[in-house]
């Protein structure tokens, strides 16, 4: 049987040392605890009044450098609250349901020379309290947006019949601008139509504004301006 040999002092010395190596370590990982904690504590956060002032100072410089930009951004706002979006019943009085930029789409699209027009063409709709859509509808079912027929000539935008105090053309009303053009056709609807007749949806227009009696198809123009009202209100740009 093998005699256990007692424990030498080689061997407690080397216990010795391994207790002692692991104190340094502990000291160093506190150390570099401490020195992080230092550099930490070097930054400092910037006071709220100072936040608060580099935050107007930024909007200021951008108001400064983009006026058109916050220009644009606030009308579109603004017409994007004023719209109503819905399909039917086709009263034309009411609030806008296109806004002034998606009438210049359609104009740009099928090419009116009527091009860029479309915010007179919504302020007369605010105007008049009549909606836009309605009055491109009349416009694109008389002259293709005027690009077809006299309207190319008399800028008009419902191809009003001429009468006595007015322009003509062709025994059509003729107007210097586009812009007058629109205003004389909400003028029309407003006083004489919705005003003085009660007259206020499609059904009811269409009959005495283009009569059959003056080779007009009276149902097949109800169906236009509605099927384009529709088309519009829910954004698309080609009813083709």
């Amino acid at each position: 049987m093998p005699k256990v040999k007692p424990a030498s002092h080689t061997t407690k010395t080397t216990l010795r040392k391994r207790r002692h190596i692991r104190i340094p370590t502990i000291e160093l990982k506190r150390i570099r605890r401490t020195t992080r904690r230092r550099r930490r504590s070097k930054f400092q956060r910037p006071s709220w009044p100072a936040l608060l002032i580099a935050i107007f100072a930024v909007i200021g410089i951008f108001f400064y450098l983009f006026p058109q930009t916050i220009t644009t951004l606030v009308n579109t706002h603004t017409q994007s609250t004023q719209i109503v979006h819905h399909s039917g019943p086709y009263i034309l009085t009411g609030k806008p349901t296109i806004d002034a930029t998606f009438i210049n789409e359609v104009l740009q699209y099928y090419h009116s020379p009527a091009q860029g027009k479309g915010q007179a063409l919504y302020d007369d709709g605010i105007k008049y309290h009549i909606d836009p859509a309605f009055a491109l509808a009349f416009f694109m079912h008389e002259s293709d947006l005027g690009t077809q027929g006299v309207a190319r000539i008399t800028h008009s935008l419902g191809n009003i019949r001429a009468t006595t105090g007015y322009d003509q053309y062709d025994g059509y009303r003729k107007y210097a601008t586009w812009e007058d053009g629109f205003d004389d056709w909400y003028q029309l609807i407003s006083t004489l139509y919705v005003q003085k007749w009660d007259l206020t949806s499609v059904e009811q227009i269409i009959p005495v504004y283009a009569p059959a009696s003056d080779n007009n198809n009276e149902q097949q123009y109800i169906h236009s301006v509605e099927y384009m009202v529709d088309a519009w209100r829910s954004g698309q740009i080609d009813i083709s």
